[in-house]
């Protein structure tokens, strides 16, 4: 029980050392958020999405779970639940796999190549089929609607600037009513 326990901490390290923004849950090693961008010279690039991780006791043995948490439009992927449809991740998982390659290839290569055959969104994969322009400017219309890094709570150094200067105001204006509330 130990292996499974070390190639958890292993993996989770590896993929925070691979760039990955990770937020665990609990401090735990077996449930966290990481940020995930979506791939270049997809309808999906400039996108970001939260994915929520829960490695099971059994792992890497039995394969993660993985689903988006803002909305992304995709034919596997299901819109309310966030849920995806992968066989690698689903049927054909193996210990050989590691959550770096769940982040760098299997996710990327899912909204590179999706699969209207088996279809977790019939809408996305109906128009995916139907009108290949459109289903690409709905993509971006849920990148830009749902998928902003600050959907996700990721904060780009303006803005945190910005929350550095309203938390300074924010001080100021205590240091002020509690002056005013002295005399």
């Amino acid at each position: 029980m130990s292996s499974p326990s070390k190639r958890r901490e292993m993996d989770l390290m590896k993929l925070m050392m691979s760039d990955y923004k990770v937020e665990t849950v609990n401090d735990g090693m077996q449930e966290f958020y990481v940020h995930f961008h979506g791939p270049k010279d997809s309808p999906y690039h400039g996108g970001v999405w939260k994915v929520k991780v829960e490695l099971p006791d059994a792992y890497p043995y039995k394969s993660p779970s993985i689903g988006f948490v803002n909305k992304i439009y995709h034919p596997n992927v299901d819109e309310r639940s966030g849920s995806i449809c992968l066989d690698v991740i689903n049927q054909s998982w193996s210990p050989m796999f590691d959550l770096v390659n769940v982040f760098e290839v299997f996710l990327p290569q899912l909204l590179l190549y999706p699969n209207p055959s088996s279809p977790m969104n019939e809408e996305a994969a109906a128009l995916m089929m139907r009108d290949k322009a459109t289903y690409d400017q709905r993509i971006k219309e849920y990148c830009e609607r749902y998928a902003k890094p600050e959907d996700i709570g990721e904060a780009t150094g303006e803005k945190s600037s910005d929350e550095e200067m309203s938390e300074d105001e924010h001080d100021s204006d205590d240091e002020q009513v509690a002056g005013k509330a002295d005399p």
